[in-house]
């Protein structure tokens, strides 16, 4: 695993295709530049170790989450809201045949030289641009013919089409005021509408359910939906309190992702493998490559730290050495008020990739599946040890081992 730099010279032209080609549209947080000026270039020896410890891990999910949906009174100790735990005895009809499974797991290299991951974003992993486009863009700017890409968005279209024979109408759910969101959601409808497909795009609440069935209320599109891609979290929808939330747990309409994600989107899943274990769900992959995680009132020391139970984008987490002292202090004190509200977790080494100029990354090199099998990557850098909201997005290319071109 190494960096390689964008050239100088080109970097400008590079931004700008990444804006207007690869639906990379405000590629900043605040005033940071998250487009990173280097490629993540990945042996090949590295990419099939990932992708299989990969598609091991996504065996061990889907077959603890499919447990559970058949003995929801197991799943106290994952502290779901009581709106949530309520909808979930409806999705007894859940049929994994039916649905797309979509997730990533986010790797990190360390300093012992090994890969941990620090989660699994289960329910609504983004960078589908950034893991189709971006890649493919950085290839041609670098000139490199040993260079190729897994392009993931090919690869999630193909699936959604397996679902969909009929060219029929999809809705693209997903928090309509955030363009981050939608350029996510932009890029996968316009890559559905290039094969035939109606691309809808609307909020939680612009789906109603009758009979189970999904039916689209946006003006002027009032009609019946073939396939719903959710990309609004399925804990937020509480907050967000649509009308017609529930029908997301038992529609038969095909969807990806099933609320069935919740189960392992909350950071408290590694707290229900021993009964798991108990019932023969093997969890080896977990268990070897997740760093050990505790209720907090467990963890002593700094050898742990604290992570939201829902978190995401690395927000709040305690890694002491990429906080201000009043974030930490602030997160100290939340945890202390509201400990179930997050885990504790073994800190990891992270081990930096060092750049020609010195300035050293850390990374979280995230893998994708879909329905079980691998289907690329996508990456975040940063200074700090901590991958959050400054991090930058880095294309992932792989590196042939011979010289033959594929």
């Amino acid at each position: 695993m190494k960096l390689v730099r964008i050239p100088e010279k080109k970097f400008e032209e590079y931004r700008i295709n990444a804006i207007f080609d690869c639906y990379k549209w405000d590629p900043q947080f605040l005033d940071n530049n998250t487009l990173s000026k280097y490629v993540l270039v990945l042996n090949e020896k590295e990419y099939h170790e990932i992708a299989e410890l990969t598609e091991n891990l996504d065996s061990e999910t889907q077959a603890s989450e499919i447990f559970l949906n058949s003995h929801l009174h197991l799943t106290k100790i994952l502290k779901l809201s009581p709106q949530i735990y309520k909808e979930l005895k409806s999705m007894s009809n859940y049929d994994k045949n039916k649905h797309i499974r979509l997730m990533r797991y986010d790797f990190h290299p360390t300093i012992e030289n090994n890969w941990v991951i620090s989660e699994v974003n289960s329910d609504v992993p983004g960078g589908f641009a950034e893991a189709s486009l971006l890649p493919e863009l950085a290839i041609k700017t670098l000139g490199n013919k040993k260079y190729y890409s897994i392009n993931f968005g090919n690869q999630l279209a193909q699936t959604i089409s397996q679902k969909i024979k009929n060219k029929g109408t999809i809705m693209f759910v997903h928090c309509t005021s955030y363009s981050d969101d939608r350029q996510v959601m932009q890029y996968l409808g316009d890559k559905m509408a290039s094969l035939g497909y109606k691309s809808l795009y609307g909020a939680a609440d612009h789906l109603k359910f009758i009979n189970k069935e999904a039916f689209s209320i946006l003006d002027n599109h009032q009609e019946k939906v073939d396939f719903i891609f959710r990309f609004t979290p399925i804990e937020w929808l509480i907050d967000i309190k649509p009308k017609t939330w529930s029908g997301y747990f038992n529609t038969i309409t095909p969807s990806c992702n099933h609320p069935i994600a919740i189960f392992a989107q909350t950071k408290r899943f590694p707290l229900i493998w021993p009964l798991l274990e108990k019932n023969n769900i093997k969890l080896l992959t977990w268990k070897k490559l997740l760093p050990n995680t505790l209720e907090v009132k467990q963890a002593k020391g700094e050898e742990y730290i604290y992570k939201p139970a829902y978190g995401r984008v690395g927000e709040n987490i305690s890694i002491k050495d990429a906080c201000t002292i009043e974030e930490y202090q602030s997160i100290i004190k939340d945890f202390h008020k509201h400990p179930q509200k997050y885990i504790a977790q073994k800190k990891f080494n992270s081990k930096p990739l060092c750049t020609p100029e010195g300035t050293k990354y850390h990374v979280c090199l995230g893998s994708y599946t879909i329905d079980g099998h691998h289907a690329g990557f996508y990456a975040r850098i940063s200074t700090k040890p901590r991958i959050d909201s400054d991090a930058e997005d880095i294309p992932v290319v792989i590196e042939r081992s011979n010289n033959h071109e594929q």
